[in-house]
């Protein structure tokens, strides 16, 4: 029998949402939550003996000690396989899966296993070094995940041999491996090409990473008549983050009025974000978002005006797709308020 200890977050374990993201590590006998199904799963042939439970929020903003918390805890039930997830798109918990999972191999050398969607911030963290399952964006890709989880755990935990990602179901890792083909490199080429030509379907051998290419749009014609939005990444937020906005994996961004605001000063405005040291920002935000010298140069008429909202978020571990998702929104308020061009600040 297969002894095997799973670790999943507050929400799953029926703990709580976001209100409840704070808690720290704990265990439980047996399976909770997605473990359920999981275990019936493995037919007999694996268990999940223990259970890991850990708040998203504790985990991320508390890196060191949770994993060190969490890596006793598992040693405690002398497993022989280690399993993190289904995280599916939660950025957060694809981070805190990846991260443990990752130690626990290292620390106590034993086969791991997560599963998260391709765009979780953690898949592109830690495909490189481990199996990560891939599933839907959400929780309704459960019924999918599960059973995908359960086969290659098995195989794991018998120390069969993992084949190809479509084989298997896993994200590609960028690991290259020799093979004996049946033709030769040159005829293989040749009839790709012929394929492509015909615009017929083909496997390429060779996948090239795909980047967006985003045209540049053209100058501002007056910047002295320009209305210019601020917008950013850095996490500048109002005093106390009314919106709660996340330090890593924001699930979410801000729209805040700097109307008749001059400058920003530590005790109006902060960052939320978790990625970087936050002292030089929370003294003077202007750091990050720069009203104060928006301001003088309105008042120079170097510029026409600066819009009344800025809007942020925290780029710290945020997926693509939630990125592109809070720039599309932001783009078509900022064109029905008859913006002219924007300034995207960083850290």
């Amino acid at each position: 029998m297969i002894r095997v200890v799973h670790y999943i977050n507050q929400f799953y374990a029926g703990i709580g949402g976001e209100e409840k993201a704070d808690i720290k590590p704990e265990v439980r006998e047996g399976f909770v939550g997605p473990g359920m199904g999981l275990n019936g799963l493995f037919k007999g042939e694996a268990q999940i003996v223990a259970t890991v439970i850990c708040g998203d929020s504790y985990f991320n903003e508390n890196i060191e000690e949770a994993k060190a918390e969490v890596i006793e805890m598992v040693k405690k039930y002398n497993p022989d396989l280690f399993i993190a997830g289904p995280a599916f798109n939660a950025g957060r918990y694809g981070v805190a899966c990846g991260t443990i999972a990752k130690e626990v191999e290292e620390k106590l050398n034993i086969p791991v296993l997560t599963a998260m969607y391709p765009e979780n911030p953690g898949a592109d963290m830690y495909k490189k070094f481990l199996y990560i399952v891939e599933t839907k964006n959400s929780a309704v890709g459960m019924r999918d995940a599960l059973p995908k989880i359960a086969k290659l755990a098995l195989k794991l935990g018998k120390g069969e041999e993992v084949l190809s990602p479509k084989e298997e179901g896993y994200i590609e890792r960028g690991i290259r491996k020799n093979y004996f083909a049946d033709q030769r490199g040159s005829k293989r080429a040749v009839d790709m090409l012929v394929k492509k030509l015909k615009g017929e379907e083909f496997v390429t051998e060779f996948k090239m990473p795909v980047f967006d290419r985003v045209e540049p749009n053209a100058p501002v014609v007056d910047i002295k008549k320009a209305k210019i939005a601020l917008v950013t990444s850095g996490g500048i937020v109002p005093k106390g983050n009314p919106d709660h906005i996340e330090s890593s994996s924001a699930s979410k961004y801000g729209e805040y009025s700097i109307e008749g605001v001059m400058k920003l000063t530590s005790e109006t405005h902060e960052t939320a974000h978790g990625g970087y040291d936050p002292t030089y920002a929370n003294t003077d935000p202007n750091r990050v978002l720069p009203v104060d010298v928006l301001r003088d140069m309105e008042k120079e008429g170097k510029i026409g005006s600066i819009h009344k909202y800025f809007y942020t978020t925290v780029g710290n571990g945020t997926a693509v797709a939630s990125s592109k998702k809070y720039g599309e929104e932001i783009a078509k308020k900022l064109l029905a308020d008859g913006v002219t061009a924007v300034i995207l600040t960083s850290t």
